[in-house]
Order: C-alpha cells, then sequence, then structure tokens
C-alpha cells in the first residue's frame, strides 16, 4: 500500500510574509500620492482615491476624452473630427488637472521615484484592456539623449516595463528615437507645440523590421495637446506599423 504523500510546506512563502508583515510593523504602508499612512502599500488613500478623476466611458472613441453624457457608442468629439490624430485611439487613467494624479506624475519624473511606476502600470494596464493584445508593441516615447543623460531615466520606458509586468505584452525601448532635441512643451501653444516636435522623432533602420506590420501602443506619462504622440506615431506608421494606439497614465482634459 502507498504511503500517503506529505503535505508540501512553502517555508519560502512564508519567509516573504513574515518579512512583508514585520516590514509592515517598522514602515507603515503609505499613500504612493500623500504619503498618508494606508492599509496597503502601492495604493493610495481614501482622501486621494476621492480626488483622482478616472476617466471611463462615456468619451471620446479615438482621442479617449471624456464626455459630460453618453452619446452613444462610437461616437467622435468634434475635435477627434475637425482634427484627427495619427494615431487611432488614446486612453488615459484620469485626467491630469487632479492633485493626486499631478502629484503621482511629477514624482515618478522629476523625484526619481520610480517605484511609482509598479501602481502607475498597473492602472495603465486596465485602461488599455481593448487594445493590450499579446502580438502588441508597447514602445515608448523617447527622449533625447541629453534629456536622458541629465534625467538618468526615461519615465514612459519605466511605465512601459510596469505595463509589460502585468500583461505580456513585449516592449521595444529602441524602436523609436528622438532625433532632434526639443524644448519643453510647457507654456507653448497648441501651434508651436506641434512646430516643436516636427521632425523629431524616427524608427531607427535596425527597428523598421520590429515595427512593420504590428500594432503599436505608444506609452506615455501625460498626454497634453497630443503634439508629441501624434509625431512619434507618424513616425512609426511611416515605417510600416500596422496601426497605433497611445496608453497613457494622465491626460489634460481642457474645460468646455
Amino acid at each position: 500500500m502507498a504511503s500517503a504523500a506529505k503535505p508540501h510546506f512553502n517555508f519560502r512563502a512564508l519567509g516573504r510574509s513574515l518579512l512583508r508583515h514585520g516590514l509592515d510593523l517598522t514602515y507603515p504602508p503609505v499613500c504612493i500620492s500623500c504619503r498618508a499612512t494606508t492599509h496597503e502599500p502601492g495604493t493610495v488613500c481614501a482622501d486621494c482615491w476621492k480626488q483622482i478623476r478616472f476617466i471611463e466611458r462615456p468619451f471620446c472613441e479615438k482621442l479617449g476624452t471624456p464626455f459630460s453624457h453618453d452619446l452613444g457608442p462610437g461616437v467622435l468629439s468634434p475635435e477627434a473630427i475637425a482634427d484627427p490624430p495619427a494615431y487611432s485611439r488614446a486612453r488615459a487613467v484620469a485626467r491630469y488637472e487632479t492633485g493626486p494624479v499631478s502629484r503621482l506624475v511629477h514624482r515618478l519624473k522629476y523625484a526619481d521615484h520610480v517605484e511609482l511606476a509598479d501602481a502607475m502600470g498597473r492602472w495603465m494596464a486596465r485602461a488599455g484592456t481593448e487594445f493590450l493584445a499579446a502580438d502588441s508593441l508597447l514602445v515608448p516615447v523617447p527622449l533625447h539623449r541629453r534629456r536622458l543623460f541629465a534625467r538618468r531615466f526615461n519615465q514612459a520606458a519605466v511605465l512601459a516595463r510596469a505595463i509589460s509586468r502585468i500583461r505580456p505584452v513585449q516592449v521595444d525601448p529602441l524602436a523609436l528615437k528622438r532625433v532632434k532635441p526639443t524644448i519643453p512643451q510647457v507654456g507653448l501653444t497648441r501651434s508651436q507645440r506641434a512646430l516643436n516636435v516636427q521632425g523629431a522623432m524616427s524608427v531607427p533602420a535596425e527597428a523598421r523590421s520590429r515595427v512593420a506590420g504590428r500594432n503599436i501602443v505608444l506609452v506615455d506619462d501625460v498626454l497634453t495637446s497630443g503634439a508629441t504622440t501624434d509625431a512619434a506615431a507618424r513616425a512609426l506608421l511611416r515605417a510600416g506599423a500596422a496601426r497605433v494606439d497611445v496608453l497613457v497614465f494622465a491626460r489634460v482634459v481642457p474645460d468646455s
């Protein structure tokens, strides 16, 4: 008679659990936005959660800008009809104008808090569900080498890698290159932004075969006027991409 198999005990999992519990006692988890105490690490507190204006349907199917009321499926905003972008669809987690959202973007981008990308990437993976397929290719909006040297990392690439840990989607941080240095877009008009990034993006010759025929998901932290993402999308489409969608953490939504 065969002896009964002994139950397997996962000592490694137990060790991780005890370590996490000990760290929580020593360093209680805090809100990733305002640093108030929370019950779970990598989350926002109740006060910050109430302030975040998540972008859910109804919204413009192309630009992803929210509508005040439901106009029916597949409706485009007047902006998307009058001046359609090169990309097919844009999706964002939340409006940039709220305090917790802008704080997260600034802490990631300018204060080197790259650990925030995990939580932000989880939200982005949910917002981009409709086009994050296994055969898609995540391409971060690139920084020019001078700015990359000064900042030491590209926040868009960090977010793209965080998304790929949630969804089985390949990341190619070298598929797109910023070949022309540009001045910061802050404070520029819409037409000035478009002129600023004109000709700034290119797909390197060695990356064209990786882009051709692929459904590209262009990743960035914030979508403002759309000039940068539009220039990036045009470069990818010229290199043979089948389509380009845009996924960002936050977007500026002008009140109308």
